[in-house]
Order: C-alpha cells, then structure tokens, then sequence
C-alpha cells in the first residue's frame, strides 16, 4: 500500500516540487495550502493531487485538517513542514503582529503538525519528517529577526524530535535551503537579488527540484538511519 504523504504550502514553490517529487516515488500526497483557493484549484487539476485547507499557525484547525486528510486517504506516513511566510523589517521597525504571525506559522506549524501525526508514526513504527529551515536560520539575515529565529527554532525542534523518534522507526530532518528561484525570491529587489547570487559560489539561485531531491533523499524506505540532521542545499552560499 502506497506511503501517504502530507505537504504544508505543498501547492506552490519549493512545496509544490516536494509533492510532485512524492508523488513520482509512488507516494498518495495531500497538499496542504492556507490562502490562495483559485492556485490550490489549479494545482490540483494539473497534477492530480488533492488539497486541504488550513492554517498550520491554528493548533484545533491543524488537528481538524489532518483528520480530515486521514478520514480520506489514510494514515499519514510522511510529514513535510514546508508552509512559511515573511514579515520582513528591521527591530526597530518590526511590531508584534509581524513578529508572531512568523514564528507562529513557520516555527508554530511544525509543532502543531507534528503533534497531529507523530502519535500515529509511533504506534505504527514507522514515519519520516522533513522540516524545511533555511540558510538564514543557520547564518542570520538582515532585516528578518523573526524568520531567521523562527527557522532557527525549526533546525532545534529537529533535532529535539529526532531522539523522541528513534526507537520507533520514525525519523526527523531538517532541510536548510539557500535562495531559491521562487515567489518569495522573486519579490526581492533586483539590486539586492544580484549581489545576493554574488555571494553564492555556484553562480546561480537555487532550483525548487533540487530541494525536492532532498526531501525524497530524507523520506525514502532506506533512509532509516539518518535521523537529527539538516541538508544544506545552498549552492556553497554557507558551510559550516
């Protein structure tokens, strides 16, 4: 029976590619989205892959949804924390809202994910989880405090959930991607975005498929021992 497979902002961007790429190793994927209902639509229509609705940030309407998900396609096998936003501005000029709505989204859903579907991972002995971080929860990044400390939780709750997992067969990794030739990157001034491929060593932005290949990489039936590890997939940009 084929693995299921769960993506949050799994409709778009680099979640887009990391459900196409589960899908294509005979996953059943659900993509998960929280706004845009016409670009959910359409996904789904192009690729056959359905999508559910909720906000990864709202603890009961996570829970809701992934019933929701295993009522219709079954038992979730596989976990991809990929739903993120930015609220971009300097300390000074960062208010509360902006602060909370990050943190609470891209560091707040994989909590609330993963308390919807860990129990079942265990009881079942088996699970994989990929939680999506970021070069500048590693490195820091100007003008984003909450983003970076948000994606920096996630490496932390990663590694933290990995030894919870590891006597039942359910692993926990972090994927940390450079910049990414997405939406998000895209909304980048041109200035900033040339001096930001500058500093990469590769030359270039990065490609959603790439962090795609990650993932699969991470979620595959042999990947068993690599558990509490983050993958960085940013073009030489930061090593450590």
């Amino acid at each position: 029976m084929a693995r299921v497979a769960i993506v949050t902002g799994g409709t778009r961007g680099i979640g887009e590619a990391i459900s196409l790429a589960l899908q294509a190793q005979g996953m059943t994927v659900v993509a998960n989205y929280a706004g845009n209902d016409e670009r959910a639509t359409a996904f789904t229509e192009r690729t056959g892959i359905r999508a559910f609705k909720w906000d990864v940030s709202d603890y009961d309407a996570t829970q809701a949804g992934v019933a929701l998900v295993e009522a219709a396609v079954g038992p979730v096998d596989v976990l991809v924390n990929n739903a993120g936003i930015t609220r971009d501005g300097t300390l000074q000029r960062m208010d509360e809202q902006a602060w909370k709505e990050v943190i609470d989204t891209n560091l707040g859903g994989c909590f609330t994910m993963a308390k919807a579907v860990f129990p079942g991972m265990r009881d079942r002995k088996w699970g994989r989880i990929v939680n999506i971080g970021s070069i500048n929860g590693q490195a820091g990044q100007y003008g984003q405090v909450n983003y970076a400390a948000a994606k920096s939780g996630i490496h932390g709750f990663t590694k933290a959930l990995a030894q919870e997992g590891a006597r039942f067969g359910v692993t926990v990794n972090a994927i940390a991607p450079g910049y990414i030739d997405t939406d998000m990157v895209a909304a980048v001034p041109g200035d900033v975005l040339e001096k930001i491929v500058a500093r990469i060593p590769v030359g270039r932005l990065g490609q959603a498929a790439e962090i795609a290949r990650g993932v699969a990489f991470l979620v595959a039936e042999d990947a068993g021992f690599v558990t509490g590890s983050t993958l960085s997939i940013n073009g030489g940009q930061h090593m450590y």
